[in-house]
Protein backbone atom coordinates (compact mmCIF):
# COMPACT_ATOMS: atom_id res chain seq x y z
CA UNK A 1 0.00 0.00 0.00
CA UNK A 2 1.03 3.78 -0.98
CA UNK A 3 0.61 7.00 0.79
CA UNK A 4 0.93 10.14 -0.67
CA UNK A 5 3.63 12.36 0.64
CA UNK A 6 4.48 8.96 2.95
CA UNK A 7 7.34 6.69 4.58
CA UNK A 8 5.99 3.17 3.72
CA UNK A 9 8.51 0.80 5.50
CA UNK A 10 7.90 -3.14 4.38
CA UNK A 11 9.46 -5.21 6.60
CA UNK A 12 10.04 -8.91 6.09
CA UNK A 13 12.41 -11.34 7.99
CA UNK A 14 16.01 -10.02 8.63
CA UNK A 15 19.28 -11.25 10.63
CA UNK A 16 21.76 -9.64 12.61
CA UNK A 17 25.74 -8.62 11.17
CA UNK A 18 29.20 -6.24 11.03
CA UNK A 19 30.48 -2.53 12.29
CA UNK A 20 29.14 0.79 13.01
CA UNK A 21 27.92 3.34 9.39
CA UNK A 22 29.56 1.15 6.51
CA UNK A 23 33.22 0.22 8.67
CA UNK A 24 35.41 -2.56 7.60
CA UNK A 25 35.07 -5.94 9.27
CA UNK A 26 39.26 -6.52 9.34
CA UNK A 27 40.88 -9.47 9.68
CA UNK A 28 38.87 -12.75 11.32
CA UNK A 29 39.89 -15.28 13.36
CA UNK A 30 36.98 -18.19 13.86
CA UNK A 31 36.40 -20.67 16.81
CA UNK A 32 33.31 -22.68 17.49
CA UNK A 33 31.45 -22.57 20.88
CA UNK A 34 30.79 -26.04 21.69
CA UNK A 35 28.07 -25.36 24.39
CA UNK A 36 25.93 -23.36 22.43
CA UNK A 37 26.85 -24.28 19.08
CA UNK A 38 27.64 -20.91 17.52
CA UNK A 39 30.79 -19.76 15.59
CA UNK A 40 32.42 -16.83 17.48
CA UNK A 41 35.19 -14.75 15.39
CA UNK A 42 37.21 -12.33 16.78
CA UNK A 43 37.90 -9.36 14.32
CA UNK A 44 41.12 -7.01 14.09
CA UNK A 45 40.70 -3.94 12.67
CA UNK A 46 42.44 -3.06 9.11
CA UNK A 47 46.05 -1.67 9.47
CA UNK A 48 46.35 2.22 9.35
CA UNK A 49 43.14 2.79 10.64
CA UNK A 50 42.75 5.96 13.30
CA UNK A 51 41.76 5.04 16.59
CA UNK A 52 38.77 7.12 17.69
CA UNK A 53 35.82 7.12 20.47
CA UNK A 54 33.72 8.95 22.50
CA UNK A 55 36.09 10.11 25.28
CA UNK A 56 39.02 12.33 25.85
CA UNK A 57 41.67 13.13 22.85
CA UNK A 58 39.74 10.84 21.03
CA UNK A 59 36.43 12.05 21.41
CA UNK A 60 33.86 13.67 18.95
CA UNK A 61 35.35 17.10 19.29
CA UNK A 62 38.93 15.68 18.16
CA UNK A 63 37.83 13.23 15.28
CA UNK A 64 38.73 16.12 12.88
CA UNK A 65 42.11 15.99 13.76
CA UNK A 66 42.77 12.29 14.05
CA UNK A 67 42.92 11.61 10.13
CA UNK A 68 42.99 13.35 6.95
CA UNK A 69 40.57 11.53 5.83
CA UNK A 70 38.15 12.92 8.61
CA UNK A 71 39.14 16.30 8.42
CA UNK A 72 35.03 17.25 7.40
CA UNK A 73 34.33 15.79 10.92
CA UNK A 74 34.83 19.16 12.23
CA UNK A 75 34.86 21.26 9.31
CA UNK A 76 31.52 19.63 7.27
CA UNK A 77 28.26 22.04 7.47
CA UNK A 78 25.95 19.22 6.92
CA UNK A 79 26.94 17.07 9.71
CA UNK A 80 24.90 14.50 11.52
CA UNK A 81 23.09 13.98 14.21
CA UNK A 82 21.13 17.35 14.63
CA UNK A 83 18.44 18.33 17.34
CA UNK A 84 14.83 17.91 15.26
CA UNK A 85 12.90 21.37 16.60
CA UNK A 86 11.68 23.80 13.52
CA UNK A 87 9.96 21.39 10.98
CA UNK A 88 8.43 22.35 7.26
CA UNK A 89 5.52 20.08 6.00
CA UNK A 90 6.97 18.26 2.74
CA UNK A 91 4.07 18.92 0.80
CA UNK A 92 4.20 22.97 1.13
CA UNK A 93 5.30 24.78 -1.92
CA UNK A 94 8.32 26.17 -0.69
CA UNK A 95 10.09 22.87 0.13
CA UNK A 96 13.61 22.29 -1.21
CA UNK A 97 13.95 19.47 -3.73
CA UNK A 98 15.86 17.25 -1.07
CA UNK A 99 12.31 17.18 0.38
CA UNK A 100 9.92 16.86 -2.34
CA UNK A 101 7.02 13.54 -1.83
CA UNK A 102 8.49 10.63 -1.78
CA UNK A 103 7.02 6.79 -1.06
CA UNK A 104 10.10 5.41 0.88
CA UNK A 105 9.76 1.56 0.63
CA UNK A 106 12.14 -1.06 2.19
CA UNK A 107 11.53 -4.74 1.47
CA UNK A 108 13.54 -7.37 3.88
CA UNK A 109 14.16 -11.14 2.88
CA UNK A 110 15.76 -13.93 5.14
CA UNK A 111 19.07 -14.57 6.73
CA UNK A 112 21.40 -15.88 9.11
CA UNK A 113 21.85 -13.58 12.12
CA UNK A 114 25.26 -12.38 13.23
CA UNK A 115 25.93 -9.66 16.11
CA UNK A 116 29.15 -8.27 16.50
CA UNK A 117 30.58 -5.86 18.90
CA UNK A 118 32.24 -3.26 17.10
CA UNK A 119 34.31 -1.45 20.35
CA UNK A 120 31.78 1.08 19.15
CA UNK A 121 28.43 -0.33 18.61
CA UNK A 122 26.00 -3.25 18.61
CA UNK A 123 26.14 -3.99 15.12
CA UNK A 124 23.74 -6.13 12.40
CA UNK A 125 25.01 -6.36 8.84
CA UNK A 126 23.18 -7.94 5.72
CA UNK A 127 24.60 -9.82 2.80
CA UNK A 128 21.97 -8.69 0.14
CA UNK A 129 18.66 -8.62 -1.31
CA UNK A 130 17.05 -5.90 1.04
CA UNK A 131 16.05 -2.80 -0.36
CA UNK A 132 15.02 0.84 0.20
CA UNK A 133 12.87 3.17 -2.24
CA UNK A 134 13.38 7.26 -1.85
CA UNK A 135 11.73 8.88 -4.91
CA UNK A 136 13.46 7.37 -8.05
CA UNK A 137 16.40 6.14 -5.70
CA UNK A 138 16.59 2.51 -5.02
CA UNK A 139 18.97 1.63 -2.03
CA UNK A 140 20.32 -1.85 -0.52
CA UNK A 141 20.40 -2.60 3.46
CA UNK A 142 23.54 -2.70 4.43
CA UNK A 143 23.45 -2.42 8.29
CA UNK A 144 21.55 -1.59 11.59
CA UNK A 145 23.48 -0.68 14.87
CA UNK A 146 22.39 1.06 18.22
CA UNK A 147 23.24 4.40 19.65
CA UNK A 148 22.81 5.40 23.78
CA UNK A 149 21.58 7.53 24.12
CA UNK A 150 19.72 8.85 21.13
CA UNK A 151 21.95 10.72 18.94
CA UNK A 152 19.55 13.02 17.21
CA UNK A 153 17.26 14.97 20.27
CA UNK A 154 14.07 16.51 19.34
CA UNK A 155 13.19 20.02 21.04
CA UNK A 156 16.65 18.67 23.31
CA UNK A 157 15.22 15.98 24.44
CA UNK A 158 17.18 12.32 24.11
CA UNK A 159 15.66 9.35 23.97
CA UNK A 160 17.04 5.62 25.84
CA UNK A 161 18.32 4.40 22.02
CA UNK A 162 18.52 5.18 18.86
CA UNK A 163 18.78 2.36 15.85
CA UNK A 164 20.67 2.86 12.58
CA UNK A 165 19.20 0.89 9.85
CA UNK A 166 21.73 2.10 6.80
CA UNK A 167 21.70 1.48 3.28
CA UNK A 168 23.45 2.28 0.26
CA UNK A 169 22.76 2.61 -3.53
CA UNK A 170 25.24 1.19 -6.26
CA UNK A 171 26.29 4.02 -6.64
CA UNK A 172 28.05 4.63 -3.27
CA UNK A 173 25.02 7.29 -1.88
CA UNK A 174 23.51 6.63 1.65
CA UNK A 175 20.24 6.74 3.02
CA UNK A 176 19.51 5.96 6.88
CA UNK A 177 16.49 5.09 8.73
CA UNK A 178 15.99 6.03 12.83
CA UNK A 179 14.13 4.54 14.90
CA UNK A 180 13.68 5.70 18.50
CA UNK A 181 13.48 3.86 21.67
CA UNK A 182 12.31 4.60 24.70
CA UNK A 183 11.63 3.04 28.26
CA UNK A 184 8.47 1.40 28.49
CA UNK A 185 7.15 -2.36 27.84
CA UNK A 186 9.35 -5.60 27.63
CA UNK A 187 9.63 -5.44 23.97
CA UNK A 188 10.01 -9.47 22.78
CA UNK A 189 11.18 -9.06 19.28
CA UNK A 190 14.11 -7.79 21.49
CA UNK A 191 15.06 -10.87 22.83
CA UNK A 192 17.09 -12.64 20.48
CA UNK A 193 19.55 -9.56 19.86
CA UNK A 194 20.04 -8.67 23.65
CA UNK A 195 20.30 -12.20 24.77
CA UNK A 196 23.45 -12.97 22.13
CA UNK A 197 25.32 -9.54 22.59
CA UNK A 198 28.70 -9.83 22.35
CA UNK A 199 30.21 -8.93 25.87
CA UNK A 200 34.01 -8.62 24.06
CA UNK A 201 35.20 -5.69 21.68
CA UNK A 202 35.72 -6.81 17.57
CA UNK A 203 33.98 -10.09 19.33
CA UNK A 204 30.90 -11.67 16.53
CA UNK A 205 28.19 -14.45 17.28
CA UNK A 206 27.39 -16.29 13.89
CA UNK A 207 24.14 -17.80 15.18
CA UNK A 208 23.32 -19.41 12.16
CA UNK A 209 19.65 -21.00 12.86
CA UNK A 210 18.62 -17.46 14.68
CA UNK A 211 15.95 -15.04 12.02
CA UNK A 212 14.78 -11.59 13.52
CA UNK A 213 11.70 -10.33 12.12
CA UNK A 214 12.12 -6.54 11.70
CA UNK A 215 8.47 -5.68 11.21
CA UNK A 216 8.43 -6.39 15.05
CA UNK A 217 11.54 -3.82 15.88
CA UNK A 218 9.31 -0.76 14.70
CA UNK A 219 6.58 1.41 15.69
CA UNK A 220 3.22 0.50 13.87
CA UNK A 221 2.43 4.28 12.74
CA UNK A 222 4.69 7.02 12.35
CA UNK A 223 5.62 10.13 10.60
CA UNK A 224 9.14 10.96 9.61
CA UNK A 225 11.70 13.66 10.05
CA UNK A 226 13.64 13.95 6.60
CA UNK A 227 16.62 15.81 6.22
CA UNK A 228 20.22 15.31 4.62
CA UNK A 229 23.26 14.96 7.03
CA UNK A 230 26.19 12.61 7.28
CA UNK A 231 27.35 9.13 9.28
CA UNK A 232 27.61 10.11 13.04
CA UNK A 233 30.54 8.53 13.08
CA UNK A 234 34.05 8.77 11.51
CA UNK A 235 34.46 9.60 8.30
CA UNK A 236 31.68 11.67 8.81
CA UNK A 237 30.94 11.73 4.83
CA UNK A 238 28.03 13.94 3.78
CA UNK A 239 25.40 13.97 1.74
CA UNK A 240 23.89 10.69 4.20
CA UNK A 241 19.76 11.07 3.72
CA UNK A 242 18.45 10.84 6.91
CA UNK A 243 14.53 9.15 7.39
CA UNK A 244 13.64 9.46 11.17
CA UNK A 245 10.60 7.72 12.37
CA UNK A 246 8.74 10.42 14.72
CA UNK A 247 7.10 7.87 16.64
CA UNK A 248 9.35 5.80 19.05
CA UNK A 249 9.27 2.12 20.05
CA UNK A 250 9.42 0.91 23.55
CA UNK A 251 12.42 -1.19 25.48
CA UNK A 252 11.78 -2.43 29.46
CA UNK A 253 14.35 -0.72 31.63
CA UNK A 254 15.86 -4.61 32.13
CA UNK A 255 15.81 -4.06 28.48
CA UNK A 256 17.81 -1.34 28.17
CA UNK A 257 19.54 -1.86 31.37
CA UNK A 258 21.36 -5.45 29.16
CA UNK A 259 22.20 -3.22 26.28
CA UNK A 260 24.21 -0.14 28.21
CA UNK A 261 26.15 -3.01 30.16
CA UNK A 262 28.02 -3.71 26.51
CA UNK A 263 27.91 -0.32 24.92
CA UNK A 264 26.89 2.54 26.59
CA UNK A 265 27.70 6.32 25.78
CA UNK A 266 28.45 6.11 22.09
CA UNK A 267 26.88 9.21 20.96
CA UNK A 268 27.85 12.45 19.04
CA UNK A 269 26.55 15.56 20.28
CA UNK A 270 24.43 17.49 17.93
CA UNK A 271 25.79 19.25 14.98
CA UNK A 272 24.98 22.59 13.90
CA UNK A 273 22.32 22.63 11.16
CA UNK A 274 23.80 25.57 8.58
CA UNK A 275 20.40 26.60 7.29
CA UNK A 276 18.99 22.86 6.93
CA UNK A 277 15.70 22.43 7.04
CA UNK A 278 14.03 18.94 8.38
CA UNK A 279 10.68 18.13 6.51
CA UNK A 280 7.89 16.11 7.89
CA UNK A 281 5.02 14.15 6.29
CA UNK A 282 1.83 12.88 7.11
CA UNK A 283 1.12 9.96 9.39
CA UNK A 284 1.51 6.19 7.83
CA UNK A 285 1.47 2.64 8.91
CA UNK A 286 5.24 1.08 9.12
CA UNK A 287 5.70 -2.85 8.37
CA UNK A 288 4.65 -4.99 6.00
CA UNK A 289 2.24 -6.98 8.36
CA UNK A 290 0.24 -3.77 9.40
Amino acid sequence: MTYRNACVISTGVLSLLLPACGGNSGHQSQEQDKRSGRRIRALRPPAGDAHWGYEGAEGPSKWGTLSQKWTICGEGHSQSPIDIEKTVKADLPALSAEFKPATMQIIHHEHMADVINTGHSIQVNYTGGDSLKIGDEQFKLIQYHFHSPSEHTVAGKHYALEMHLVHKSDDGKLAVAGVFIEEGRHNAAFDPILSNLPKSKSEEHHLEQMKVDVDDLLPTKSTTYRYDGSLTTPPCSEGVKWIILTTPIQLSADQIGTFRSVIDGNSRPVQQLYGRSVATDDIVEVGAKR
